[in-house]
């Protein structure tokens, strides 16, 4: 079976390759490289904080000074 490499876009065979999904080591250290340098990233929520939780933290540190 042939597939797409992920980072270049040529095909290479799946099975037998100490690479997959990429077609060669330096596609996949490339696309290592793009993660470490947090060129991709998760989608994540995003929290925003309300003024109770602003409030509740304000106290908490007030508390903690005295």
């Amino acid at each position: 079976m042939r597939v797409k490499c992920p980072h270049c876009g040529r095909e290479a065979e799946f099975d037998g390759n100490e690479f997959r999904p990429f077609c060669s080591e330096r596609c996949k250290l490339l696309d290592f490289g793009g993660w470490a340098d947090e060129d991709y990233k998760l989608p994540t929520e995003s929290h925003e904080l309300t003024e109770s939780d602003i409030a509740q933290i304000e106290q908490a540190l007030e508390e903690k000074q005295k």
